[in-house]
C-alpha cells in the first residue's frame, strides 16, 4: 500500500507542477506560479525514487498507469469537467496494466 501511496503522491505532484506552467503559459497567470510548480516537480522526481521497484523503467511504467487515472481525477476535481465513460474505461485498463507490472511474480 505504501508503494501505491507514493505513486499517487508523485502523480499529484507532477500534475500540479505541470498545471502551474500551463496556467502561466495558457492563462497568462503570474510567473510566480512557477515557484510552487518547480517545487512540485522536484517532489515528484524524489517520490519516484522511493518506490520499492528494482528498475527505474519498471517504476516509470507503473507510474504511467497511475498518472493517467490521476489526470482524470484532476480534470474532474480541479478543472470541473466530468470524465466520460471512455475516459474511465481507458483509465481502468491503464490501472490494470500498472498493477500487473507492479505485482507480477518475477523470478530472482
Amino acid at each position: 500500500m505504501v508503494t501505491i501511496a507514493i505513486y499517487i503522491g508523485a502523480a499529484i505532484s507532477e500534475i500540479a507542477g505541470c498545471f502551474a506552467l500551463w496556467t502561466v503559459v495558457r492563462y497568462h497567470a503570474s510567473p510566480l506560479w512557477l515557484i510552487p510548480g518547480i517545487a512540485c516537480l522536484v517532489l515528484f522526481g524524489w517520490l519516484l525514487t522511493l518506490v520499492d521497484v528494482e528498475f527505474a523503467g519498471r517504476a516509470y511504467a507503473v507510474y504511467g498507469g497511475i498518472y493517467i487515472a490521476a489526470s482524470l481525477a484532476w480534470l474532474w476535481s480541479v478543472e470541473g469537467r466530468t470524465p466520460d465513460r471512455f475516459d474511465l474505461l481507458g483509465a481502468a485498463v491503464c490501472i490494470a496494466g500498472a498493477l500487473i507490472i507492479l505485482y507480477a511474480p518475477r523470478g530472482a
